[in-house]
């Protein structure tokens, strides 16, 4: 009942996707890019001979899967590789890291007549879905087609796991039909359980094998020239109604005069949205601009895509957005693998076990609110020798968890 329910809601939005599409497109053009794949229709030739499908639904699982994606590409050289997603900045990253070598396509809509042409053009060998990118018709449709599903890098919150405890049979049906889950913790692997699942392993973060792009070094030297002799706060990847927060407690208690802010927003299409806030303050560069920043200039707008390792690099001291309002927090592993002390807000469930390990290491710090980040960032700014350690805490915390990809690629391997 709760199945066909699920597929009539579906069918009765259907009229209104192609207009989303459309609208989302004005800011973001990659959403009207080869929108009918978004319905199973009108794919690339399917290439020939075996193929693996990694499905990674936005940016964060679209970088986070490349440790994984290469050493698929290394282990089985014999098959070829598909990469799906479902946002346009996860697409764009994929054609940045994985075009030269990889089938670049959207995972349609969880439609069952959608999902079964998808499955029908491509005839993938194996399913691999990163982190929570779970959908009742896709894991039915891959059952009846043969095809493995696993569940790789898996994580599972609390408040999630009772929201699909809360959908009885209907949600314990679509885990106990995943083939293989690989989850990040033990308490994810016991919440998978809890709902049905039945074979999981824990296999660790694949974020701790992230390695930053190789001209990192020089992007952040370039950032540094241009930022000029004072020291550096970074707010990364800030989602929104987090700056006017930050922006706010600056105002009441600023680190220091000398200190340059930098605010980096996770979602391109908010640029000009935060560029406006700031504008309100006072002067700004933009980092699109590429010039030098102004003495009198007090905030840096980092309106770039696929430098967060060099921000990270560039920075004293970094705080991490999605923390301050309960989105979940962003990734503090690239920040902490970069030797940036780490400040983080009280939401945490996206990462928890990860921001739990980091505080618990001293490479990062909790706090309660804006204010609280920025008097913490304050103190660590006027402290190198506790910023150096941190430091330190935060490449030995990030070396100490590395080895998931290899762990869950041991796991893959029997079903491939």
């Amino acid at each position: 009942m709760l199945r066909a329910l699920y597929n009539l809601l579906l069918h009765l939005v259907l009229p209104f996707l192609p207009l989303r599409l459309w609208w989302r497109g004005r800011r973001e053009p990659g959403y009207r890019a080869d929108w009918a794949q978004r319905f199973g229709l009108r794919y690339a030739p399917r290439p020939e001979g075996p193929l693996i499908w990694v499905h990674a639904v936005s940016l964060g699982e679209t970088r986070a899967a490349a440790s994984l994606v290469r050493a698929l590409r290394e282990r089985f050289p014999g098959h070829r590789l598909l990469v799906t997603q479902m946002t346009a900045t996860g697409r764009a990253a994929a054609q940045e890291l994985y075009g030269g070598f990889a089938e670049i396509a959207w995972l349609p809509y969880d439609y069952p007549w959608a999902m079964r042409r998808f499955l029908a053009h491509y005839r993938p060998a194996l399913a691999v879905l990163m982190e929570t990118e779970l959908w009742p018709n896709l894991v039915a449709q891959c059952r009846r087609q043969g095809v493995p599903v696993a569940l790789v890098n898996a994580r599972l919150s609390a408040r999630s796991a009772r929201g699909y405890a809360r959908l009885g049979r209907f949600a314990r049906r679509m885990f106990a039909e995943v083939t293989r889950i690989a989850a990040q913790s033990d308490d994810d692997a016991a919440r998978f359980r809890g709902l049905g699942a039945c074979d999981v392993h824990v296999t660790g973060n694949v974020k701790f094998d992230m390695t930053p792009p190789p001209d990192t070094p020089a992007r952040a030297a370039a950032l540094r020239a241009l930022y000029g002799e004072r020291p550096v706060l970074l707010f990364a990847s800030t989602r929104e109604g987090e700056e006017t927060l930050i922006l706010d407690a600056l105002d009441r208690a600023p680190p220091g005069e000398e200190v340059l802010v930098v605010i980096v927003p996770r979602h391109p299409q908010r640029f000009d949205e935060v560029a406006a806030l700031l504008a309100k303050r006072g002067a700004y560069v933009r980092r699109s601009e590429s010039r030098p920043v102004p003495a009198a200039c007090r905030y840096v707008l980092g309106d770039s895509m696929g430098e967060m390792a060099a921000y990270y690099a560039a920075c004293e001291v970094a705080f991490i957005g999605g923390s301050l309002l309960p989105y979940g927090a962003q990734n503090l592993i690239e920040a902490c693998a970069a030797g940036a002390p780490v400040l983080i807000g009280p939401s945490t469930f996206n990462f928890a076990q990860a921001a739990a390990g980091a505080i618990e290491a001293g490479a990062a710090v909790q706090v309660r609110d804006a204010d609280e980040a920025v008097g913490q960032a304050a103190a660590l700014l006027r402290d190198a020798s506790k910023r150096a350690a941190m430091r330190e805490a935060g490449l030995r915390f990030t070396a100490a968890h590395r080895g998931a990809t290899e762990r869950t690629l041991a796991l893959l391997e029997s079903l491939i």
